[in-house]
């Protein structure tokens, strides 16, 4: 696999980590560039490690992986999403505190695992290609961070002007990239 293909492949694996991160920038009222930094290696560091996973549990697993995978992308997309909303409208939270960004672990988590888990497979690929693994994945996390990074203040620059429309808006955008991966991964579109 040429350096062209790599960077190629981690620019396209990163944007649905971009897209999510952007959703985290909206909810921003003020900028904190330490949530965003944390934010984009949740994102960079897990779709580095999925190619990794996949690479070890080899092509045995991966029909089984492939066959369920959009849903679980889809879950987690839309329960976070629908929770964005849902706090966009939560009546009389105006106050300094939710005004904050806070640095959700779990919540990081689940939205690192719905964005990465493409990447599962393309460790399969990589495995099959005798592709440098180190350096591959290194290259797809670097990459994946500095979008999603990026991504997280572009957000922030709207959000900080639109507040709950732009909360809602990350929301339902969430809920939309999930809704693509279901239908894509059961061939729809």
């Amino acid at each position: 696999m040429s350096i062209a293909e790599l960077i190629l492949i981690s620019v396209g694996l990163a944007m649905d980590a971009f897209s999510v991160s952007v959703c985290k920038g909206l909810s921003m009222r003020k900028l904190n560039l330490k949530g965003g930094v944390i934010t984009a290696l949740f994102f960079g560091v897990f779709q580095g490690v999925m190619p990794v996973i996949g690479y070890f549990l080899g092509s045995r697993f991966a029909s089984v992986i492939s066959s369920f995978n959009h849903w679980i992308s889809f879950g987690l997309l839309a329960f976070i999403g629908g929770k964005m909303i849902w706090e966009a409208f939560k009546s009389g939270e105006d106050d300094e505190k939710t005004r904050e960004y806070r640095i959700d672990l779990k919540e990081l988590t689940l939205l690192a695992v719905a964005t990465s888990i493409d990447a599962l497979a393309l460790g399969i690929v990589f495995a099959a290609e005798k592709t440098d693994l180190l350096f591959s994945v290194t290259m797809i996390g670097a990459i994946t961070f500095v979008l999603s990074l990026a991504g997280v203040l572009i957000g922030h620059k709207f959000g900080s002007k639109y507040e709950k429309k732009a909360e809602t808006a990350g929301g339902t955008i969430l809920i939309l990239i999930g809704l693509k991966l279901l239908l894509e991964g059961i061939g729809v579109i």
